[in-house]
């Protein structure tokens, strides 16, 4: 489990194919020293398991699942990742529920400036957004960010120098792809108001309703 709240930047050194799936060699010499070979990391909002430490850097297997839904498998020698521990009991709990589980994959559409923030527009498919509501949170990228507008098509984000200094944000390209993982709080209330409404999760996606049309239709029926 981790929180969206990045703590370090790493470097991609070596990317080696392993059978369908990838190894990744990443140089973080600062970050983690407590961490211990099977502890869990969000490489860019994806979890992995640390396989190995070697010369300031750790390495990690990534499956052939990861790679099909994420962007991991975009990634080069000299490629910044954002990085985040799992998170201790012990903690403070500054972010949202970020599980690493990758939802989908979506791209940056444009940013410009707006008062002492930087708004960052996404576009994102419409399995994920059905998930994303103003106000709620989104990981992107394993960075946790509020949502500050939707369109049926993508969300917007305003973010704070803080954030896009300390992660990859500020070196990413218009048109880059993002990792994005919807807020698991969402996934438990459509499931749940789903199952009240009937509604078939097998159904065609295009025939579905959207988590909004679920909720208006459940507190009509209270």
């Amino acid at each position: 489990m981790f929180t969206g709240l990045v703590e370090s930047e790493g470097i991609i050194t070596r990317v080696e194919r392993v059978g369908s799936g990838l190894r990744l060699e990443v140089y973080a010499p600062e970050f983690g020293r407590d961490m211990a070979i099977g502890d869990s990391i969000a490489v860019d909002g994806a979890c992995l398991t640390i396989a190995k430490f070697i010369r300031g850097a750790f390495l990690a297997d990534v499956s052939e699942e990861t790679l099909s839904q994420t962007t991991l498998g975009d990634l080069r020698q000299g490629s910044k990742v954002n990085l985040e521990r799992a998170l201790r009991l012990s903690d403070r709990f500054g972010g949202h529920v970020v599980t690493g589980h990758v939802d989908g994959i979506g791209s940056l559409v444009m940013r410009h400036a707006a008062g002492n923030s930087t708004i960052y527009q996404f576009a994102a498919p419409p399995e994920i957004m059905e998930y994303v509501v103003p106000k709620g949170s989104i990981a992107v990228d394993g960075i946790s960010l509020t949502v500050a507008d939707t369109r049926s098509d993508g969300f917007a984000c305003a973010v704070i120098p803080h954030t896009e200094q300390s992660t990859t944000l500020r070196d990413k390209p218009v048109g880059a792809a993002v990792n994005l993982e919807a807020d698991m709080m969402a996934k438990y209330v459509r499931q749940f108001v789903g199952l009240y409404m009937g509604v078939d999760e097998d159904a065609p996606r295009s025939g579905r309703r959207g988590l909004g049309d679920l909720l208006r239709e459940f507190a009509d029926g209270l």
